[in-house]
């Protein structure tokens, strides 16, 4: 009997989780796959959550109605941080003459030296990969694994689509629709339930154009991706996403500026952060100093840039609808460093303003000066 065992936070379960399950089991001839979401994971704090149950329903509507498949709840009812090993021995007494397999995305086996006892779950389970958008970057991690492991491994065929459930959560958050990347079952469930809605911003919507929007959301993408490694958490990089071009439309006689006090000497392009604050605090009622800060200054920077500011500058620079030259070149920089793609983003503005003649406002030139005494 070939059993296969699932495991993930599922937060929220989306169409890749499926198709990849249902692949593992055609190319193996799986008798079973057992899907099991964890109760907390040990990777993966600071993100949108909803509660476990509605994971494990959510995980439920996506996978029992398909043949040889089991949602599993022996982790949530276990409580506490989920580890893998003791998931995969619980299976293995359950199972004792089964060929057992660990479904594995390319990012988890790259990741797999750092879970808890890696060596116990290689004496249950077999690692059964597949590529995440990229086939060579998985050779890579298999080679990588079996020099550190000297186990075996299988792989198979299938190779992922761009889908992750940062992303699904960003949308959700948002009350953007989500219906190309989560099973019908699985948005109904969140849309009627509000699952991972951040409904305090939603209001933002109808201060902006469509095009800003579209923009707003792809910058709250990419802020919730990298959230972890800028070390904030997700709903706070979301809402400050969110509201950071919140006043780009409003002029002086706005009702949501009633009381603001415009500074003098900020360039026009640049007015807009101070205005947004303003208005995240007054209309839309946001206290955190750190949340506020990252959209007063999501233009300009400043010294001393806290990671927040850090996260949203550079997300609102380089959303995949920005189309600038060198922007492949600072998205690979924000994948590798965020200090130093922030500092090459700091010097290709200033070069593009002194090359367009326009003026530079003295917090840009301080932030930069700042981060190049830091090197």
């Amino acid at each position: 009997m070939k059993i296969a065992i699932y495991g993930g936070a599922f937060n929220p379960v989306h169409n890749e989780h499926v198709n990849m399950a249902l692949e593992a089991k055609r190319a193996l001839g799986l008798d079973k796959v057992i899907v099991v979401p964890t109760n907390l994971s040990p990777h993966k704090s600071g993100s949108l959550t909803v509660s476990a149950r509605d994971r494990l329903q959510m995980c439920r509507l996506a996978f029992e109605k398909y043949e040889g498949f089991e949602v599993s709840d022996c982790e949530i009812k276990r409580g506490g941080i989920s580890y893998s090993y003791v998931t995969c021995r619980r299976f293995k007494k359950l199972y004792p003459g089964a060929d057992l397999y660990f479904i594995m995305g390319a990012d988890m086996l790259k990741s797999f030296g750092d879970w808890k006892e890696p060596e116990e779950i290689l004496k249950c389970v077999t690692p059964l990969v597949c590529a995440r958008e990229n086939s060579e970057e998985l050779k890579a991690y298999i080679r990588a694994f079996g020099a550190r492991f000297k186990s075996g491994i299988v792989s198979f065929g299938y190779v992922g689509k761009s889908v992750s459930s940062t992303k699904v959560r960003a949308l959700a958050a948002l009350g953007e629709d989500i219906s190309a990347y989560v099973p019908e079952e699985v948005k109904n469930l969140i849309r009627s339930r509000k699952l991972y809605a951040v409904t305090e911003v939603w209001g933002v919507k109808k201060l902006l154009t469509e095009e800003r929007w579209q923009h707003t959301v792809r910058v709250a993408e990419l802020a919730a991706k990298y959230a972890p490694k800028a070390k904030v958490f997700e709903y706070d990089a979301i809402v400050a996403a969110a509201l950071h071009d919140c006043a780009k439309y409003l002029g002086e006689s706005s009702p949501e500026l009633k009381g603001f006090d415009f500074p003098a000497g900020v360039p026009a392009p640049v007015m807009h952060q101070y205005t947004g604050a303003y208005v995240a605090e007054h209309t839309f009622g946001i206290s955190d100093k750190y949340v506020l800060n990252a959209i007063r200054y999501h233009t300009s920077g400043r010294e001393n840039m806290g990671n927040l500011e850090k996260l949203i500058f550079l997300a609102d620079l380089l959303e995949e609808g920005r189309d600038f030259e060198g922007a492949e070149y600072l998205r690979g920089l924000f994948k590798k460093d965020i200090d130093e793609c922030l500092l090459a983003a700091f010097e290709h503005q200033l070069k593009y303003l002194e090359q367009q003649k326009k003026p530079v406002y003295a917090l840009t030139k301080r932030a930069y000066e700042y981060l190049k005494d830091q090197k």
